[in-house]
């Protein structure tokens, strides 16, 4: 369970949201990324136990999706993984999440990262209107995408809520759990798409077959 540091100040945290099913070098790319240009003093990376956006699809086992993240994240003292979203009862929705880092960690600025696609659907999201005013989201893009490409969506709505979205272009983002789970059932392989220590994690548990 995330608990609250007391060795220093924060002023900047970061939230790295998703199912991680599994988790691969383009949400580390993205996390680490953010870190950097924004100035964050961590990423909390938490792994949501029941999606509100994603009810259709069967989802690992919250269990199994927070140990990849421990071990994908273990090498980097700047990350930390949280079972908020597991350990909470109902639908794993955003503000929630937001409005618990933000009590844990009281004054510090919260970012949420997460990608572009799921951006431009924030208007669908639980009490959208309370949560931009409690987090800047940064919007993960391939290199050369536009997220105003994909605004006519919002029929002009998006003018209103892009001052709370920053966007930040990721090299890895091609990279998806969808193709990586598709793999592992062909029997092709995953090196190199995610850290070794999660590709061998999956392998010894059957995850995806």
């Amino acid at each position: 369970m995330l608990t609250v540091r007391h060795d220093r100040k924060y002023s900047k945290i970061g939230i790295m949201g998703g199912t991680f099913d599994p988790i691969h070098y383009g949400h580390l790319v993205a996390a680490e990324g953010a870190r950097h240009h924004f100035s964050l003093d961590k990423v909390i990376f938490v792994p949501a136990a029941r999606p509100p956006h994603k009810t259709q699809r069967v989802i690992s086992d919250p269990e199994h999706r927070l140990q990849m993240t421990s071990l994908a994240i273990a090498s980097n003292s700047r990350f930390e993984v949280s079972d908020l979203e597991v350990e909470r009862a109902g639908l794993s929705y955003t503000i929630d999440t937001v409005r618990a880092v933000s009590e844990l960690y009281s004054g510090a600025k919260i970012y949420f990262i997460t990608g572009a696609d799921a951006v431009l659907e924030i208007l669908t999201w639980h009490k959208v209107g309370e949560l931009l005013k409690m987090a800047v989201f940064i919007a993960a893009t391939r290199p050369g995408y536009r997220l105003e490409s994909l605004a006519g969506n919002f029929r002009g709505v998006f003018d209103k809520v892009r001052g709370n979205i920053a966007t930040m272009e990721v090299p890895a983002l091609a990279i998806s759990s969808t193709d990586i789970r598709r793999r592992v059932r062909e029997g092709r392989p995953i090196k190199y798409l995610l850290p070794e220590p999660v590709e061998k994690y999956i392998i010894s548990t059957g995850l995806y077959r």
